[in-house]
């Protein structure tokens, strides 16, 4: 069944269901309903973009203005965002104007969707696309930062306050500040939801490995400089040896 004829209340549980799925401590659907902030700014973001798409733009932004004081949770109502989108936390989340968001996305607390360097030239930003899009079965460590109109690919994984500025492809785990790949595995959907966007146990961060190779050339040079170092002082002991041997024979003669 499609999103378009899905009934209403079943989108709703569904909603309700997928964090449930996602959140250990989240307890039935009574709780999640009234004690989640992200099923509560959600529901008002599926209000206030259908009044921005249909012209009632200041209508929209007061909605989520709104929502903003009562979640922590600021989402501006032009954000495409599809459907079971949970926010663990959720407080300090900031997801910009032209940002689009896939299926089965989670964020934790303090990441930001946000463009880059929106306050120098203003007037040649506007109306055009500024914000990340984020594929569907993504996860996004909380208090990282995902800038500009970039591509993060299905099933890709953000460490938590990374810096993210290029593109990430699919099924990919990045981290640090810019964030880099340190892991990548096959495009397939993970049965068991792993949280915080952290990589495997095997996974091996490429930085060790340049690091690693930098220190084993060391060590290959080292060698060899101790080798030419006994080569040059091979000559003079042969030299010292020799002098000792004429200067005893000299001893030996008699006048």
């Amino acid at each position: 069944m499609n999103g378009a004829s899905m009934p209403v209340f079943s989108k709703f549980t569904e909603e309700l269901d997928s964090v449930i799925s996602r959140d250990p401590a989240a307890g039935g659907r009574i709780s999640v309903l009234f004690l989640y902030p992200s099923v509560h700014v959600m529901l008002a973001h599926r209000l206030a973009h259908r009044l921005w798409r249909w012209g009632f733009k200041i209508t929209a932004r007061f909605i989520m203005q709104f929502a903003r004081m009562l979640t922590g949770i600021e989402i501006h109502p032009g954000a495409r965002i599809g459907r079971r989108f949970f926010i663990d936390h959720g407080m300090g989340v900031v997801i910009g104007e032209t940002a689009e968001i896939g299926n089965d996305v989670t964020f934790y607390h303090g990441v930001t969707l946000g463009g880059l360097l929106p306050s120098v030239d203003t007037e040649s930003q506007r109306l055009v696309k500024r914000h990340p899009t984020i594929g569907d079965d993504v996860i996004i460590g909380s208090g990282a930062q995902v800038l500009g109109p970039i591509t993060i690919g299905r099933c890709a994984r953000i460490g938590a306050n990374s810096v993210v500025v290029k593109d990430v492809a699919e099924c990919v785990t990045v981290t640090g500040i810019p964030a880099r790949e340190v892991s990548s595995r096959r495009p397939q959907k993970e049965t068991v939801f792993r949280a915080y966007g952290t990589a495997s146990e095997n996974s091996v961060d490429s930085r060790e490995l340049v690091i690693k190779g930098l220190l084993d050339e060391v060590q290959s040079l080292r060698s060899r400089l101790n080798v030419l170092e006994d080569d040059i002082k091979s000559p003079k002991r042969d030299e010292i040896s020799s002098s000792s041997d004429q200067e005893s024979k000299g001893e030996g003669k008699s006048c």
